[in-house]
Protein backbone atom coordinates (compact mmCIF):
# COMPACT_ATOMS: atom_id res chain seq x y z
CA UNK A 1 0.00 0.00 0.00
CA UNK A 2 1.13 3.77 -1.06
CA UNK A 3 2.17 5.55 1.99
CA UNK A 4 -0.36 8.04 2.97
CA UNK A 5 1.66 11.12 3.27
CA UNK A 6 -0.45 14.38 4.70
CA UNK A 7 0.60 17.81 3.95
CA UNK A 8 -2.57 19.56 5.84
CA UNK A 9 -3.87 22.39 7.59
CA UNK A 10 -6.74 22.74 9.69
CA UNK A 11 -9.77 25.28 8.16
CA UNK A 12 -13.27 25.82 9.73
CA UNK A 13 -12.81 26.07 13.27
CA UNK A 14 -13.99 29.38 14.97
CA UNK A 15 -16.84 29.66 11.96
CA UNK A 16 -20.45 29.86 12.52
CA UNK A 17 -23.54 28.93 10.57
CA UNK A 18 -23.23 31.26 6.97
CA UNK A 19 -19.27 32.04 7.24
CA UNK A 20 -18.25 29.22 4.95
CA UNK A 21 -20.37 30.79 2.50
CA UNK A 22 -18.48 34.09 1.85
CA UNK A 23 -15.82 35.75 -0.73
CA UNK A 24 -14.08 35.86 2.57
CA UNK A 25 -14.06 32.36 3.18
CA UNK A 26 -13.05 31.53 -0.69
CA UNK A 27 -10.32 33.89 -0.77
CA UNK A 28 -9.02 32.14 2.61
CA UNK A 29 -9.16 28.89 0.88
CA UNK A 30 -7.22 29.75 -2.32
CA UNK A 31 -4.36 31.32 -0.20
CA UNK A 32 -4.10 28.36 1.96
CA UNK A 33 -3.66 26.42 -1.39
CA UNK A 34 -0.99 28.79 -2.25
CA UNK A 35 1.22 26.80 0.69
CA UNK A 36 1.17 23.68 -1.27
CA UNK A 37 -1.28 22.60 1.10
CA UNK A 38 -3.07 18.87 -0.58
CA UNK A 39 -5.36 18.45 2.84
CA UNK A 40 -7.80 20.45 5.10
CA UNK A 41 -9.57 19.12 8.20
CA UNK A 42 -12.25 20.75 7.99
CA UNK A 43 -13.48 21.56 11.81
CA UNK A 44 -16.45 22.99 13.76
CA UNK A 45 -17.94 22.29 16.55
CA UNK A 46 -21.47 22.00 18.16
CA UNK A 47 -22.43 22.65 22.23
CA UNK A 48 -23.41 20.43 24.67
CA UNK A 49 -24.55 22.26 27.84
CA UNK A 50 -22.33 21.21 30.73
CA UNK A 51 -19.10 18.61 30.52
CA UNK A 52 -21.69 16.23 32.49
CA UNK A 53 -24.57 16.70 29.60
CA UNK A 54 -25.88 13.43 28.17
CA UNK A 55 -27.27 15.58 25.23
CA UNK A 56 -26.04 16.82 22.68
CA UNK A 57 -28.12 19.55 20.92
CA UNK A 58 -27.82 21.47 17.27
CA UNK A 59 -27.88 25.43 17.73
CA UNK A 60 -29.77 26.26 14.62
CA UNK A 61 -28.58 30.17 15.38
CA UNK A 62 -24.94 29.30 15.57
CA UNK A 63 -23.45 25.86 14.18
CA UNK A 64 -22.31 25.76 10.65
CA UNK A 65 -25.18 23.91 8.81
CA UNK A 66 -24.98 20.95 6.31
CA UNK A 67 -25.18 23.47 3.34
CA UNK A 68 -22.57 25.26 5.03
CA UNK A 69 -20.34 22.53 5.03
CA UNK A 70 -21.37 21.14 1.69
CA UNK A 71 -19.92 24.66 0.23
CA UNK A 72 -16.88 24.63 2.20
CA UNK A 73 -16.47 21.36 0.49
CA UNK A 74 -17.25 22.28 -2.96
CA UNK A 75 -14.16 25.11 -2.87
CA UNK A 76 -12.02 23.13 -1.49
CA UNK A 77 -12.61 20.81 -4.50
CA UNK A 78 -12.03 23.78 -6.91
CA UNK A 79 -8.64 24.26 -5.10
CA UNK A 80 -7.41 20.95 -5.52
CA UNK A 81 -7.75 19.78 -1.52
CA UNK A 82 -8.82 16.58 -0.13
CA UNK A 83 -11.05 16.69 3.36
CA UNK A 84 -11.05 15.18 6.48
CA UNK A 85 -14.30 16.09 8.38
CA UNK A 86 -13.92 16.78 11.73
CA UNK A 87 -17.22 17.37 13.72
CA UNK A 88 -16.09 18.69 17.79
CA UNK A 89 -18.37 19.11 20.54
CA UNK A 90 -17.37 21.67 23.11
CA UNK A 91 -19.01 22.53 26.62
CA UNK A 92 -20.81 25.56 26.65
CA UNK A 93 -19.92 26.09 30.46
CA UNK A 94 -16.66 26.71 29.14
CA UNK A 95 -14.82 23.71 30.01
CA UNK A 96 -12.04 21.89 27.75
CA UNK A 97 -13.88 18.62 26.11
CA UNK A 98 -11.67 16.38 27.72
CA UNK A 99 -13.44 16.64 31.10
CA UNK A 100 -16.55 15.51 29.04
CA UNK A 101 -17.20 12.17 31.55
CA UNK A 102 -18.98 10.90 34.32
CA UNK A 103 -19.09 8.87 37.35
CA UNK A 104 -19.20 4.59 37.00
CA UNK A 105 -22.51 4.07 38.78
CA UNK A 106 -23.47 0.83 40.26
CA UNK A 107 -27.24 0.07 39.65
CA UNK A 108 -28.30 -1.58 36.24
CA UNK A 109 -30.61 1.51 35.02
CA UNK A 110 -28.96 3.05 31.55
CA UNK A 111 -25.68 4.56 32.70
CA UNK A 112 -24.94 8.57 32.05
CA UNK A 113 -22.51 7.30 29.96
CA UNK A 114 -24.68 4.84 27.85
CA UNK A 115 -27.13 7.96 27.61
CA UNK A 116 -24.09 10.61 26.40
CA UNK A 117 -22.42 7.60 23.83
CA UNK A 118 -26.27 7.44 22.09
CA UNK A 119 -26.65 11.12 21.84
CA UNK A 120 -22.40 11.26 20.54
CA UNK A 121 -22.83 8.15 17.69
CA UNK A 122 -25.85 9.72 16.66
CA UNK A 123 -23.90 13.09 16.51
CA UNK A 124 -21.27 11.47 14.79
CA UNK A 125 -23.43 8.93 12.06
CA UNK A 126 -25.07 12.15 10.99
CA UNK A 127 -21.54 14.24 9.92
CA UNK A 128 -20.00 10.32 9.35
CA UNK A 129 -23.28 10.23 6.27
CA UNK A 130 -22.25 13.62 5.11
CA UNK A 131 -18.78 12.79 4.30
CA UNK A 132 -19.70 9.86 2.52
CA UNK A 133 -21.95 11.60 0.42
CA UNK A 134 -19.76 14.16 -0.56
CA UNK A 135 -17.15 12.56 -0.80
CA UNK A 136 -15.06 13.26 1.77
CA UNK A 137 -11.36 11.30 2.23
CA UNK A 138 -10.76 11.00 5.60
CA UNK A 139 -13.72 11.24 8.79
CA UNK A 140 -11.97 11.92 12.32
CA UNK A 141 -14.45 10.69 15.26
CA UNK A 142 -13.46 12.52 17.99
CA UNK A 143 -11.07 14.97 19.29
CA UNK A 144 -9.31 14.77 22.61
CA UNK A 145 -12.11 13.40 24.40
CA UNK A 146 -10.09 12.32 27.43
CA UNK A 147 -12.02 11.45 29.80
CA UNK A 148 -13.91 9.20 27.20
CA UNK A 149 -11.06 7.28 26.14
CA UNK A 150 -11.56 4.30 29.20
CA UNK A 151 -14.83 3.56 27.77
CA UNK A 152 -13.56 1.18 25.13
CA UNK A 153 -16.88 -1.27 24.55
CA UNK A 154 -18.56 1.96 24.29
CA UNK A 155 -16.06 3.39 21.15
CA UNK A 156 -15.84 0.35 19.68
CA UNK A 157 -19.86 0.22 19.51
CA UNK A 158 -20.13 3.51 18.00
CA UNK A 159 -17.36 3.07 15.67
CA UNK A 160 -18.68 0.01 14.29
CA UNK A 161 -21.92 2.87 13.34
CA UNK A 162 -19.94 5.34 11.99
CA UNK A 163 -18.62 2.50 9.96
CA UNK A 164 -21.73 1.48 8.70
CA UNK A 165 -22.26 5.03 6.82
CA UNK A 166 -19.08 6.18 5.81
CA UNK A 167 -16.35 3.83 3.91
CA UNK A 168 -13.29 6.21 4.12
CA UNK A 169 -10.61 5.83 6.34
CA UNK A 170 -11.30 7.06 10.13
CA UNK A 171 -9.04 8.88 12.35
CA UNK A 172 -9.38 9.55 16.44
CA UNK A 173 -7.54 12.89 17.64
CA UNK A 174 -6.04 12.26 21.26
CA UNK A 175 -4.34 14.49 23.04
CA UNK A 176 -0.88 15.06 23.70
CA UNK A 177 0.32 12.91 26.07
CA UNK A 178 -2.58 10.76 26.93
CA UNK A 179 -2.34 8.65 23.57
CA UNK A 180 -1.08 5.51 25.10
CA UNK A 181 -4.53 5.69 27.45
CA UNK A 182 -6.49 4.96 23.98
CA UNK A 183 -6.82 1.11 23.64
CA UNK A 184 -8.74 1.22 20.53
CA UNK A 185 -6.72 2.63 18.16
CA UNK A 186 -6.54 -0.63 16.19
CA UNK A 187 -10.22 0.38 15.51
CA UNK A 188 -9.27 3.64 13.43
CA UNK A 189 -6.96 3.64 10.28
CA UNK A 190 -5.05 6.48 11.65
CA UNK A 191 -3.47 7.15 15.27
CA UNK A 192 -4.11 10.86 15.52
CA UNK A 193 -2.68 13.47 18.15
CA UNK A 194 -2.92 17.04 19.10
CA UNK A 195 1.12 17.35 19.54
CA UNK A 196 1.21 20.54 21.06
CA UNK A 197 4.57 19.11 23.15
CA UNK A 198 6.20 22.03 25.10
CA UNK A 199 9.25 21.68 23.16
CA UNK A 200 10.29 24.96 23.49
CA UNK A 201 12.50 25.24 27.29
CA UNK A 202 12.17 28.88 27.73
CA UNK A 203 10.86 31.69 25.35
CA UNK A 204 12.33 32.26 22.83
CA UNK A 205 14.53 28.84 22.84
CA UNK A 206 16.48 27.91 19.67
CA UNK A 207 15.39 25.38 16.93
CA UNK A 208 18.32 23.11 17.98
CA UNK A 209 16.77 22.70 21.75
CA UNK A 210 13.29 22.03 20.36
CA UNK A 211 14.82 19.56 17.90
CA UNK A 212 16.09 17.77 20.74
CA UNK A 213 13.16 18.08 22.93
CA UNK A 214 10.94 16.58 20.35
CA UNK A 215 13.43 13.54 19.55
CA UNK A 216 11.73 11.61 22.66
CA UNK A 217 8.37 12.44 21.49
CA UNK A 218 8.79 10.76 17.96
CA UNK A 219 10.38 7.56 19.87
CA UNK A 220 7.48 7.89 21.92
CA UNK A 221 4.92 7.86 18.32
CA UNK A 222 7.18 5.40 16.80
CA UNK A 223 6.28 2.98 19.65
CA UNK A 224 2.50 3.64 19.50
CA UNK A 225 3.13 2.80 15.22
CA UNK A 226 4.47 -0.70 16.39
CA UNK A 227 1.88 -1.33 18.68
CA UNK A 228 -1.25 -0.71 16.48
CA UNK A 229 0.33 -1.11 13.00
CA UNK A 230 -1.12 2.27 12.07
CA UNK A 231 0.60 5.58 10.73
CA UNK A 232 0.85 8.37 13.44
CA UNK A 233 -0.84 11.90 12.03
CA UNK A 234 -0.60 15.14 14.13
CA UNK A 235 -4.31 15.82 13.79
CA UNK A 236 -3.75 19.47 15.44
CA UNK A 237 -0.34 20.98 15.86
CA UNK A 238 0.89 24.57 15.72
CA UNK A 239 1.79 27.47 18.27
CA UNK A 240 1.14 31.08 18.11
CA UNK A 241 3.40 33.86 16.64
CA UNK A 242 4.03 34.83 20.13
CA UNK A 243 7.28 35.16 22.53
CA UNK A 244 7.33 32.07 24.90
CA UNK A 245 4.35 29.96 22.64
CA UNK A 246 6.94 27.24 22.14
CA UNK A 247 6.88 26.38 26.00
CA UNK A 248 3.00 26.03 25.71
CA UNK A 249 2.22 25.63 22.37
CA UNK A 250 -1.47 24.94 22.86
CA UNK A 251 -2.10 28.34 24.59
CA UNK A 252 -4.66 30.70 23.26
CA UNK A 253 -5.12 32.92 26.13
CA UNK A 254 -2.04 35.05 26.90
CA UNK A 255 -3.40 37.54 24.71
CA UNK A 256 -0.14 40.83 26.24
CA UNK A 257 3.20 38.09 25.14
CA UNK A 258 4.78 40.00 22.35
CA UNK A 259 4.62 39.30 18.70
CA UNK A 260 7.75 36.82 17.67
CA UNK A 261 7.39 34.99 14.55
CA UNK A 262 10.77 33.83 14.61
CA UNK A 263 9.72 31.19 17.85
CA UNK A 264 6.69 30.20 15.81
CA UNK A 265 9.19 29.69 12.48
CA UNK A 266 11.77 27.31 14.98
CA UNK A 267 8.33 25.67 16.45
CA UNK A 268 7.07 24.90 12.46
CA UNK A 269 10.70 24.06 11.26
CA UNK A 270 12.11 21.74 14.26
CA UNK A 271 9.28 19.29 13.68
CA UNK A 272 9.21 19.16 10.02
CA UNK A 273 12.98 17.84 10.32
CA UNK A 274 12.44 15.37 13.19
CA UNK A 275 9.35 13.79 11.57
CA UNK A 276 8.97 14.28 8.00
CA UNK A 277 11.42 11.41 7.07
CA UNK A 278 9.91 8.69 9.28
CA UNK A 279 8.36 6.08 6.98
CA UNK A 280 5.34 5.52 9.81
CA UNK A 281 4.75 9.17 10.16
CA UNK A 282 1.43 10.11 8.06
CA UNK A 283 1.70 14.00 8.43
CA UNK A 284 0.31 16.96 9.68
CA UNK A 285 -2.87 18.82 9.91
CA UNK A 286 -1.58 22.49 11.37
CA UNK A 287 -3.49 24.22 13.69
CA UNK A 288 -5.25 26.54 11.92
CA UNK A 289 -6.08 28.59 8.80
CA UNK A 290 -8.55 31.02 9.60
CA UNK A 291 -11.62 31.35 7.44
CA UNK A 292 -11.77 35.11 7.94
CA UNK A 293 -7.63 35.76 7.40
CA UNK A 294 -6.30 39.07 8.48
CA UNK A 295 -5.01 41.43 5.94
CA UNK A 296 -1.31 41.03 4.96
CA UNK A 297 -0.42 44.28 6.03
CA UNK A 298 -1.16 42.86 9.52
CA UNK A 299 0.89 40.11 9.73
CA UNK A 300 3.64 41.22 11.21
CA UNK A 301 1.54 42.46 14.77
CA UNK A 302 -1.20 39.06 14.04
CA UNK A 303 -0.33 36.62 17.30
CA UNK A 304 -2.37 33.98 16.74
CA UNK A 305 -2.13 30.75 15.21
CA UNK A 306 -2.01 31.57 11.54
CA UNK A 307 0.81 31.61 9.25
CA UNK A 308 0.01 33.90 6.71
CA UNK A 309 2.19 36.49 5.53
CA UNK A 310 4.77 34.88 8.63
CA UNK A 311 8.04 33.24 8.84
CA UNK A 312 6.72 30.09 9.56
CA UNK A 313 4.30 30.43 6.65
CA UNK A 314 7.53 30.66 4.29
CA UNK A 315 8.68 26.95 5.61
CA UNK A 316 5.56 25.68 5.83
CA UNK A 317 5.29 26.28 1.59
CA UNK A 318 8.72 25.28 1.30
CA UNK A 319 8.29 21.63 2.71
CA UNK A 320 5.07 21.11 1.39
CA UNK A 321 5.40 22.33 -2.38
CA UNK A 322 9.45 21.28 -2.74
CA UNK A 323 9.35 17.65 -0.80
Amino acid sequence: MERLFIKGMTWGWSAKRGDYRTEAAADSMRKLRETGCEWIALSFWTWQDTVHSMQIPFDYGYTVTDRDIEAAVREARRNGLKICLKPVVNSRDGLWRAHIGFPEEENESPSYWDRWFESYTNFLVHYAELAEELGCEMFCVGCEMVKTESQTARWTKTIARVREVYAGPLIYNANHGSEEGVAWFDLVDFIGTSAYYPVGSVPGDTEENMIANWLPVRDKMERLHRRFNKPVVFMEIGCRSAHGCATMPWDFKHRDLPFSEEEQASFYHSVMQVFWDQPWFGGFFWWDWSVNLYPLSEAKTNRGFDVYGKRAGQILTEWYTSR
